[in-house]
């Protein structure tokens, strides 16, 4: 590929034309019609799976990691001209995938080179799904309670303990889990974070069914589970800031992926089922449409300076909490209008937008309630003192 960006937009142009699929642009993208890769993989659709593959092949899956990980090599400017041109065409993002905007950037901060030159290529090409193991039944917005437990015997982590609201467990091969490694030091100082392999006998998945009627979420038991000793991301028991680093990452991700799930936009849906007179007859209505629209505008350039920000390493901590408090308060008063546009009639668990509907408030808990993001700025960032 040429280093001139114009010269670089139009092979990148040329080459998405003749490679991107048609099964593989169009649709709003949801967690359903994605591809998540592992060792038994499914794909919604043939195109589909050429499409991943062949993005894989030119490392454009994570077209800003290094070629030697299996990634693209691409600097800032080539990576977000792909971006654009992908977004002009409507392609699907290729892979879906905890590996790539979790673990990933984990391992380049924290791995070994081993670890690196072991995970990072598999992630690239999507031959293995990750879980992520953070929350248990006593450790959810104190995620420093875990109480999971790794002793080394023998050359190998033995892990007991229970994980709790692991996303797509039952379908994952490997989970990164926070692990209490030093049981007797204080609780931020001793966890370490595991890399298991789920396909063991020690490692058992119950799913949880939601009121939407999905069971995306499963519990997560390890029984004298094992993981071999150089497994730990990171130094032993300083696992916290690992932690910290990619809940960053998390809840960047989780405010970025608030901003689509609807099959339409809010306009069109107001022609559809009030017509176009409404927007020009109710002002209120007119009003909570543009506020949506500037807020997802808004947010897209936030988190495009984010990327900027964190590849120059100059990225403010507090800011992903900001972001994912953004933007999952955007997504639920998005999903409120969208309801009440289609009507109770549409109000059903077959319907899309219902259950994207039913899911809204999730998103404003995964990754650390919207009221700890608030607590997090109010002290962190804000310095305010707490109330007593």
């Amino acid at each position: 590929m040429p280093a001139d960006p114009d010269a670089f937009r139009t092979a990148v142009r040329a080459w998405l034309e003749e490679n991107c699929p048609p099964g593989a642009r169009g649709l709003a993208q949801t967690p359903a019609n994605s591809v998540w890769g592992g060792r038994n993989p499914t794909f919604p659709s043939e195109d589909q799976r050429i499409w991943m593959e062949r993005m894989a092949e030119r490392g454009w899956t994570v077209p800003e990691w290094p070629t030697e990980y299996g990634g693209g090599g691409l600097n800032k400017r080539q990576a977000a001209i792909l971006a654009q041109e992908m977004q002009r065409i409507k392609a699907h993002s290729p892979l879906a995938s905890l590996g790539i905007w979790m673990l990933g950037p984990a391992l380049l901060e924290f791995g070994t080179e081993q670890q690196k030159k072991k995970y990072l290529p598999d992630i690239a090409r999507g031959k293995i799904r990750w879980a992520q193991g953070y929350s248990e039944p006593g450790a959810g917005s104190d995620l420093a309670s875990v109480q999971t437990r790794g002793e080394l015997k023998d050359g190998q982590w033995v892990v007991n303990g229970q994980k709790i609201w692991t996303t797509n467990g039952d379908k994952c091969d490997m989970i990164f889990a926070l692990v209490r490694t030093e049981p007797e030091a204080p609780k931020h100082l001793g966890i370490s974070l595991l890399l298991i392999d789920m396909d063991q006998p020690g490692v058992t998945t119950r799913p949880i069914e939601l009121l939407n009627g999905d069971a995306h979420f499963t519990a997560t038991f390890f029984d004298d589970a094992t993981s071999d000793a150089d497994n730990i991301v990171g130094e032993r028991g300083q696992g916290w800031s690992v932690a910290k680093f990619l809940l960053g990452h998390e809840r960047a991700m989780i405010g970025s992926s608030s901003a689509g799930g609807l099959n339409e936009s809010l306009p069109d849906a107001v022609r559809r089922t009030l017509g176009v007179e409404a927007l020009r007859e109710d002002p209120a209505l007119r009003h909570e449409i543009a506020k949506n629209l500037i807020g997802s505008w808004v947010l897209d350039i936030a988190m495009e300076r984010l990327g900027d920000q964190a590849r120059a390493r100059a990225m403010n901590p507090h800011t992903p909490s900001v972001l994912k408090l953004i933007g999952t308060e955007l997504n639920y008063r998005r999903s409120e209008l969208m309801t009440a546009l289609n009507g109770i009639e549409r109000m059903t668990l077959g319907d899309s937008d219902t259950r994207h509907w039913l899911a809204a408030p999730a998103n404003c808990i995964a990754g650390g309630s919207n009221e700890i993001q608030l607590n997090i700025l109010a002290k962190r960032a804000l310095e305010l003192p707490e109330q007593k």
